[in-house]
């Protein structure tokens, strides 16, 4: 028994290529095409259309006739018509973007009028399961239909022959100097893109760096032209991903020392395999990305005094990699457990309390024993004492975990600033980092707080870990206290504030320490249960942004007015006073300049 044809969409505004393409399909045998659309739009409310009708179907037995769409066949140029517009930016990937996102189980395949690596990246990050060229040959692209319509992603290659061919001697040379070349200035790009996102950078640094960037760009460029074989113009891609694929499936103790480069930057690097990632390879190169950041500085840039300060930097470091681990290994085994996603809300608290014990355990030592009133203890069993505390002040506060968790374990979507993001996208990737590497900051506080409280000025723990900046009684001393007047001001006034704006704070790593950011989420349920000092703060915030405007423009007005009569009257009556002076100065000058006129002596004739 033959198999049904696929029912495909097509999506272009193009009307000659959309014809074309929809005579050639239907001569050949397993196509149908079911809708056709001009516009995301107009494609949009096609497939919902579609899926109303499914819906409908199971108790309306008029609609069961009609079968689902099995392929969308999206222009990646869709609304791109406009010359100055980029590809990467068209309408027609946000319409993939959107599709995924509503409709995640419907195929997407992007045809593109362009063969190029970053045109493919893009389609890979919007969730598209294939790629292809409008060029391409019309085998290749029946072939690449049926693979990816059947439910196989799949990448077609521009020149699968040449791909096979074993290149000669002067080609392979050229090749290898063009894939170390093109890998080393990547690796730069990456890292000058990295400063450019550093906050507070001076106009000069900033001109600098950008300066750079394009050095290394036109570098990039350089070596693909000195280098070029076209033949294998694919091969530094192919190189790239089967990398990526060795870093993310290495275990995290054998893992090299990688460069600081974000999830989102990484993938940015396809290759010719699938465009769908799993849930572990999204997870991987999150981890990587964080790995990579915690080899860098750890110090704290921001104005706000941290608990794991007080370490040593190596001590830091193994601190926050011991998290790492250990919230991986939760991750395992979350998956292999039959915890459902809406269980994640109400085990959440229980996780971050395993994860917080797993790291004391393996940062102290199980059996660490110190001396305590005079008699030698478990640390461990002292630190546990404090775990309401811990919890209250620290653990209960981490924003956002169910969320980071479903979406690494059930591929949920991330919502970031109202906007729904599937898991491969670089905002959700980016995002979850974030997220990941806040946690890591607050376990690690949470490792140090209870032994600041009961074993702050223990020399024998003194000597194994903390920084000599902070070693002496004094120096320890001040350090807890302003630890807890920075809890106090954060109970009282920063967490009301952010609360209030909609905002959580969060630590996360930056090119030179830790920094200090905020991300939107609704709050609205904490703000309705605020009370006493800090529901009178929100009042406090809400009264000033009802007054600040108009005592702002009354401010404005006064200044105006007084201006206005300080130039306009004053300054002209001041100003005719003064002319009157200089014009009576002048005159007297020029009395005393000129000369008097001496009278003539009298004559006389003597003959009168």
């Amino acid at each position: 028994m033959s198999e049904r044809p696929l029912q495909l969409m097509l999506v272009d505004e193009d009307p000659t290529f959309r014809l074309g393409l929809r005579v050639w399909l239907e001569q050949l045998p397993g196509f149908q095409i079911a809708a056709e659309a001009a516009n995301a739009s107009e494609a949009m409310g096609i497939i919902r259309k579609y899926a109303r009708t499914q819906a409908n179907a199971f108790t309306d037995p008029t609609l069961r006739g009609q079968r689902p769409i099995n392929l969308v066949i999206v222009d990646l140029g869709l609304g791109a018509s406009d010359a100055s517009t980029e590809p990467v930016s068209s309408s027609g990937l946000q319409l993939c973007k959107s599709i995924k996102t509503e409709f995640s189980n419907l195929p997407v395949l992007v045809l593109s009028a362009r063969d190029e690596p970053v045109l493919e990246a893009a389609a890979r990050q919007v969730g598209a399961d294939g790629y292809g060229t409008r060029s391409m040959p019309v085998r290749e692209l029946a072939q690449l239909i049926r693979t990816v319509g059947r439910g196989a992603s799949k990448t077609i290659e521009s020149s699968s022959k040449s791909s096979l061919q074993i290149p000669g001697p002067l080609t392979a040379m050229r090749l290898s100097m063009r894939l170390s070349g093109l890998e080393q200035i990547d690796q730069q790009l990456a890292k000058t893109s990295a400063e450019l996102r550093r906050p507070r950078l001076s106009w000069l640094e900033r001109q600098v760096l950008t300066g750079k960037m394009r050095e290394l760009k036109a570098a990039r460029w350089l070596t693909k032209q000195l280098w070029a074989t076209h033949k294998y113009t694919d091969a530094g891609w192919v190189k790239k991903n089967v990398r990526l694929q060795r870093r993310t499936s290495a275990p995290m103790a054998s893992r090299p020392r990688p460069n600081s480069v974000g999830a989102a930057a990484a993938i940015t690097v396809p290759g010719p395999s699938s465009l769908s990632l799993r849930s572990g390879d999204v997870q991987n190169m999150v981890f990587e990305a964080v790995f990579a950041k915690l080899q860098t500085g750890l110090e704290n840039t921001t104005s706000e005094p941290l608990e794991i300060d007080i370490l040593r930097l190596d001590k830091k470091r193994e601190l926050l990699f011991i998290v790492l681990r250990r919230f991986e290994d939760l991750l395992d085994d979350l998956r292999q457990s039959s915890l459902q996603p809406g269980q994640l809300r109400f085990k959440f608290p229980q996780l971050l309390r395993d994860l917080w014990v797993a790291t004391i355990e393996e940062f102290f030592g199980r059996y660490y024993m110190v001396p305590l009133n005079g008699v030698e203890q478990e640390l461990v069993a002292v630190l546990y004492q404090e775990k309401d505390s811990v919890e209250q002040e620290i653990l209960n506060h981490i924003p956002l975990v169910p969320e980071l968790l479903s979406h690494w374990l059930f591929q949920d979507a991330m919502v970031i600033d109202g906007t729904s993001y599937i898991a491969t996208t670089p905002e959700a990737l980016a995002h979850s980092e974030k997220l990941l590497e806040n946690l890591l900051i607050q376990i690690g506080n949470a490792v140090m707080q209870p032994l600041l409280n009961r074993l702050a000025d223990v020399e024998a723990i003194k000597k194994g870990l903390y920084s000599r900046r902070i070693i002496s009684t004094r120096d320890i001393e001040r350090f807890r206290n302003d630890l807890s007047w920075r809890y106090r001001w954060n109970r009282l006034v920063d967490e009301p504030t952010a609360i209030f704006e909609s905002q959580y704070r969060l630590y996360t790593l930056g090119p030179r320490g830790i920094i200090s950011s905020s991300i939107y989420a609704p709050r609205r349920q904490e703000l309705d249960q605020l009370s006493g000092l800090p529901w009178a703060m929100t009042l406090l915030l809400e009264t000033r942004d009802a007054l600040s405007p108009r005592v702002r423009a009354l401010v404005s007005l006064v200044g105006s007015s007084v201006v206005y009569v300080l130039t306009e009257v004053v300054g002209r009556g001041i100003g005719l006073v003064g002319r009157g002076i200089l014009q009576g100065i002048g005159s007297a000058w020029q009395d005393t300049r000129r000369p008097r006129q001496r009278q003539a002596p009298p004559t006389f004739n003597e003959w009168e």
